[in-house]
């Protein structure tokens, strides 16, 4: 079987709701394997992540509000892509804005599907190096609800392993980044 595109057949489209962030949507369709059925599907378009490296080796992320956890989780700067807007673009306006900081240096981890189970969102993952504090930050959205934390990566390893209250893509783009930090298991790189 192929990996990759291969679009089911829309059949009929059952309900429509266009949000801020994303649309949802419920259709009748008929898959590659002739199966026919209502599939409900959050269309998104696409989040950006940063793994940002401070020059001591720390790992920059924020303990974020979020409404739908009923609490704050650990979280790397993220934010959503814009429409026709490149993802690096995408990163680098966020880390400002999220954390106080700028990046000298980009490299991208890849991307993935964050839940395709019901989404189609794909993150794009960057590790950012050669970090500045900004004298002045942008401000922050008015529904962000946030404070910058800085740990090893073997702290938010550790965090990790316990079970902290931590999101998925953040988990995922720490280990895409892990070979190229500092002091990491798999022994030190050139960066």
């Amino acid at each position: 079987m192929p990996i990759g595109p291969e679009p089911p057949q829309l059949l009929r489209q059952k309900l429509f709701y266009k949000g801020r962030k994303f649309n949802f949507e419920v259709n009748r369709l008929r898959l590659p394997n002739q199966a026919e059925g209502d599939w409900e599907c959050v269309r998104h378009p696409g989040g950006a992540l940063a793994v940002p490296v401070t020059p001591d080796g720390k790992l920059v992320l924020v303990r974020q509000y979020r409404f739908t956890t009923q609490g704050r989780i650990l979280e790397f700067p993220a934010g959503t892509v814009e429409p026709d807007e490149d993802p690096a673009t995408t990163i680098r306006r966020e880390i400002e804005e999220e954390t106080g900081y700028r990046a000298q240096q980009w490299q991208s981890l890849g991307k993935f599907f964050l839940a395709p189970g019901y989404s189609d969102e794909v993150i794009y993952a960057f590790l950012a190096q050669d970090l500045e504090k900004l004298e002045t930050p942008p401000g922050q959205d008015e529904d962000e609800d946030m404070e910058t934390v800085l740990l090893t990566p073997e702290e938010l390893e550790q965090a990790i392993m316990r079970g902290d209250p931590i999101d998925a893509k953040s988990i995922c783009s720490f280990f895409l980044a892990r070979p190229f930090l500092n002091g990491s298991s798999n022994g030190d790189r050139d960066q």
